[in-house]
């Protein structure tokens, strides 16, 4: 009995789910005066839970960004742009292998005005999209009518031309960092809020893209460079400049204190003094080049060219073509300040061993900046150095509080040698990342995905024999014997090699798709099926132009010329609610849809019926109406779709998968994102089934 009142209360939840409309944004407008005849338009969106929504500066190819179209008057003029006034988020996206801009809890945009008349009401429109980590929503238009007040200058001739209502539309940043101070606050202002209202609504005509987040840790967050610091720290560990230095320093601290509780105090305060230089450092970074600058350089083409040279002059360095190293004045004066008794001597202990290091620890820590620099996070340095100088200090402060610990250590020997010289293999492979970055910023068109390839190929490859010992540089000892871990290395930096080659014929390599250039780049695919394949477009078709099936399925892209198919095949309908930049459909399609046993279903099953809703293609004069459902009219195709999939099916989030017949009647429980590969196929065969047994119950 238990059993069954849960399944049913799961049932009706799962149907609960799928007639939901998702509203999870309000627009709250407003205005201030400024000076004279200048206000500014303040227009804030509070956004709930985990959703977000994108920035207006998002690149070329990648999602389409916020937009605002002010409605042309004589009564005002817009100054500049739009500015964002909230701090976003930038990420690294995979899909589109560029980083995107969004805006999580609240956005505010800000647009000056110079007005003509005292009070002026402007209007206009918004056009913006949401997604969270299961589903994206698809664009929403929102109407503003904000009423502005000043003292115009009645001596000033005022052009008459009326703003533009595109001109709002931004082509490059601008600076969002300068806060509107406003000299006089005493303007009345009025106040709207307005609620996003999609239960019955058609969606606005213009997209701000779908990007869905991964759902691990933000690769802009200064969390996510945290981790990475420790990461790096561990890894300095291992080097031969820091790894010896554990058990003298512990020894000194230890054997050189009245009693064992103070050589744990000086040990815990000698890893703070650590922890404390090195986010010192970091701070000083962010301090010096500040906001502006760290933001600029995650997407600047000059930045990642030196970002490229710097980290092929540090893998240089580990190969031992040279070494990096510091005055070592500095050591010296840090040696003699050691001396010194209490937290000043030990401090400066830490200071000298991390001046001391900076031979080997100086290409991680470059490495560790470069990458907090190109994800812009004002923080990320110092967030970086803290996660580094934690994993530095954890080892001095637990060996001393457990001293037995160091017999465990292993001997130090050529083996840390041999660290370097692995990082530097992987260093000299990201560093072609950066300048993939410039050779698609100026299409020079020197770095086209397989040349990449080939040179991750050699890298990796040269890896696995260094790693064997076949490949040996001046400074490495002898290898006498192949150790466990070496062969395990060896073995996967080989394998890695082998995964990357079918990527040479236009294998899609999806392990390295963040990292490798876009398929557009490949100048030859020889490779007749790498999973993007396409059915081929029959002119016959409505918008056969414009859309394609992905793996050869035989689509079709209009209602009701798909349910006139199913009536003459006599197969049931498998709408497919979709869009262009909806992430989560498209790992529906490589991840699912791929799959022989759904694919096969696909084509023999079921008429596939494939809607965009976030299509801009413009409907004829004489398909254009006005919906039942909202009252706004329907001038595009994705409108047109999303108004279908709202207005009959009450939900508004893609993907989302309807199973029908030839009258419209659902035959199961549609679904929305599920990866679960026997799931969707038991999805295909009840749906199959129910038409099935609805043809034999009206014979």
């Amino acid at each position: 009995m238990k059993r069954g009142m849960f399944l049913l209360l799961m049932l009706l939840g799962s149907l609960t789910t799928f007639a939901q409309i998702e509203n999870p944004v309000s627009w709250q407008f407003s205005s201030k005066t400024l000076k004279g005849d200048e206000a500014v338009l303040i227009l804030s969106a509070k956004i709930d839970g985990n959703w977000h929504m994108y920035s207006q500066f998002i690149e070329e190819g990648g999602p389409n960004p916020t937009s605002f179209k002010f409605k042309p008057s004589k009564d005002y003029e817009l100054i500049g742009k739009v500015d964002e006034k909230s701090t976003p988020h930038k990420v690294q996206d995979p899909t589109f292998e560029m980083q995107v801009i969004y805006f999580e809890g609240k956005a505010v945009f800000e647009q000056k005005v110079r007005l003509k008349v005292p009070s002026a009401k402007i209007s206009g429109t918004l056009e913006y999209m949401v997604c969270n980590d299961k589903q994206c929503l698809p664009p929403e238009e929102v109407e503003f009518n904000i009423t502005a007040t000043g003292t115009p200058q009645a001596a000033v001739a005022v052009p008459a031309t009326a703003p533009d209502a595109n001109q709002n539309k931004p082509k490059a940043p601008t600076d969002t960092t300068t806060a509107v101070t406003p000299q006089t606050t005493s303007a009345a202002v009025t106040v709207d809020t307005v609620k996003t209202d999609t239960s019955n609504a058609t969606v606005a005509a213009s997209i701000a893209d779908t990007n869905t987040p991964q759902a691990e840790v933000k690769s802009g967050s200064t969390w996510g460079i945290f981790i990475e610091g420790f990461l790096f720290g561990f890894v300095a560990l291992l080097m031969p400049c820091i790894f010896p230095m554990i058990p003298l320093t512990v020894s000194f601290f230890t054997k050189r204190s009245p009693s064992r509780s103070a050589g744990i105090r000086k040990a815990i305060s000698f890893g703070l003094a650590i922890i404390g230089i090195y986010v010192i450092f970091g701070l000083g970074i962010t301090i010096t080049l500040g906001e502006d600058a760290l933001n600029n350089l995650a997407s600047n083409a000059i930045a990642n060219l030196i970002f490229f040279v710097v980290l092929v002059v540090f893998a240089a360095s580990f190969f031992g073509a040279f070494e990096i190293t510091l005055p070592s004045s500095w050591a010296t004066k840090a040696d003699e300040k050691a001396d010194k008794g209490g937290f000043i001597g030990i401090f400066f202990m830490a200071l000298a061993l991390a001046l001391a290091s900076f031979s080997c620890t100086g290409p991680l820590i470059g490495n560790l900046l470069v990458e907090a620099a190109r994800k812009g996070e004002y923080l990320g340095p110092a967030m970086g150095m803290l996660g580094f100088s934690t994993a530095l200090a954890i080892p001095f402060t637990l060996f001393a509080i457990f001293p037995s610990w160091l017999q465990n250590l292993p001997k130090s020997g050529g083996w840390l040698n041999s660290v370097k010289v692995v990082l530097g293999f992987i260093e000299l492979a990201f560093a072609l990342k950066f300048l993939s970055n410039v050779d698609l910023a100026y299409h020079w068109g020197i770095l086209d995905r397989e040349v990449f390839l080939v040179l991750w190929i050699v890298i990796f490859t040269m890896l696995g024999f260094y790693l064997l010992g076949k490949l040996k540089f001046s400074h490495d000892s002898d290898l006498k014997h192949i150790s466990t871990p070496r062969l395990f290395l060896a073995i996967f930096s080989f394998a890695f090699a082998v995964y990357m080659l079918p990527g040479l014929e236009g294998a899609p390599l999806k392990a390295i798709s963040a990292f490798a250039p876009p398929m557009g780049t490949q100048d030859f695919v020889l490779a007749p099926n790498s999973g993007n394949s396409e059915a081929p477009a029959h002119s016959a078709k409505k918008y056969a132009g414009l859309f394609h099936a992905p793996h050869g399925i035989d689509a079709f892209f209009d209602y009701e010329e798909g349910m006139e198919q199913a009536k003459k095949t006599g197969k049931p309908v498998f709408i497919d609610f979709t869009g262009h930049s909806c992430v989560n459909c498209r790992k529906m399609e490589a991840n699912v849809w791929s799959n022989p046993d759904v694919l096969k279903r696909l084509k023999d099953d079921y008429v596939l019926i494939s809607l965009y809703v976030d299509d801009k293609t413009e409907l004829p004069a004489n398909e254009q109406f006005v919906s039942k459902a909202t009252g706004k009219k329907i001038t595009t195709v994705g409108k047109k779709w999303s108004d279908l999939q709202a207005s009959s099916f009450n939900t508004n989030s893609q993907p989302y998968y309807v199973l029908m017949d030839h009258d419209g009647k659902v035959l199961v429980n549609p679904q929305a994102y599920n990866p679960n590969i026997e799931n969707y196929i038991r999805f295909l065969d009840s749906g199959k089934e129910a038409f099935q047994n609805q043809k034999l119950s009206m014979k």
